[in-house]
């Protein structure tokens, strides 16, 4: 691995019973940046994450993380990285520095250091009023707060964070992405995976596109929508039998479907050429579009066109992935 990658894997696999979860994935993440892996429910995600972090042993091939391989050096790769689950791990019968120290004095920091640390966290995540209240009073963006504020009492080179912000509210979440960005401005590589398109498209240096155990596509997010030509042209149908039609007719080419607002979203570069292109091809006797719109592609019409489905689409996980 170069000085420059955090995290490096080749070939990486995994199964449980006789069901491929990852099929031989390859990543690259720069330190100090926010690395982003996005795809449904099933895809392999948390299973790339537990085998990154050491909870799990891959089936086949290698992977290091902040220069440590992470099944021979295990223990190396543990005192350099934290992990952030998608629920807070918390005990809620203690207050917010109590859990801090706790978990200061579990990684064998002295007493005083471990206070003055979590005093520190306390104030950069905006908890010092709560810092004296019962985790079991927070509310749930102040219990994800207190949480990756414990990922953090070690000073980790890597911290994952899987599905951060699962269950939050706007505010909340808005709240989360801030202290992630902070993460990666001070040094810290951040390896995030997410269902939530905004969320990496927000937060992430580079994105990887995870389906069916495969890297699908991997690139910055501005890279990744000019794959579906960086346009998307919504037609609005006259009616349910035109949308039809024109869904039968578009099939994968449509990157956006809604049948309830008689919908369909094309790829196009957003020329008008293009656009009238497309209008005379779709529509050449006129009756079946009664509108049009022209957007930004989103990484969701990405992963529509890259799979098939969108990212909320929920596949079978095994209980795993």
């Amino acid at each position: 691995m170069t000085q420059e990658l955090a995290i490096e894997a080749h070939g990486l696999t995994k199964s449980y019973d006789a069901n491929p979860v990852l099929r031989g994935i390859d990543l690259a993440v720069p330190a100090g940046s926010v690395f982003a892996l996005l795809g449904p429910n099933g895809a392999g995600k948390t299973t790339t994450v537990r085998i990154l972090s050491t909870l799990l042993e891959p089936d086949g091939g290698q992977a290091r993380v902040a220069g440590r391989d992470v099944v021979a050096e295990r223990h190396e790769v543990r005192r350099r990285i934290s992990l952030t689950g998608q629920y807070a791990a918390l005990d809620e019968l203690q207050t917010g520095a109590e859990n801090l120290v706790m978990i200061g004095r579990l990684l064998r920091i002295p007493a005083r250091a471990a206070q003055a640390r979590a005093a520190e966290l306390l104030d950069q995540f905006d908890l010092l009023e709560a810092a004296d209240r019962r985790v079991g009073t927070y509310s749930g963006g102040m219990r994800r707060r207190l949480d990756l504020a414990a990922s953090l009492v070690g000073s980790p080179e890597v911290i994952f964070l899987d599905e951060p912000t699962t269950g939050l509210d706007p505010r909340s979440r808005q709240a989360m992405w801030a202290l992630v960005t902070g993460l990666a401005r001070a040094g810290v590589t951040v390896f995030l995976t997410t269902q939530q398109l905004e969320e990496a498209d927000q937060l992430a240096d580079r994105i990887a596109v995870l389906d069916g155990g495969r890297i699908v596509a991997e690139g910055t997010a501005g890279e990744l929508k000019e794959q579906v030509a960086g346009k998307r042209l919504d037609l609005r149908l006259a009616d349910a039998a035109a949308f039809d039609r024109l869904t039968a007719s578009l099939g994968r080419r449509a990157v956006h479907s809604d049948r309830s607002a008689l919908t369909l979203g094309v790829a196009s570069d957003g020329t008008a050429a293009e656009v009238r292109a497309l209008l005379d091809e779709l529509d050449p006797d006129r009756h079946a579009i009664a509108g049009f719109a022209l957007h930004t592609a989103t990484l969701d019409d990405v992963f529509m066109t890259l799979t098939g489905h969108h990212t909320t689409t929920t596949e079978s996980d095994f209980s795993h992935a």
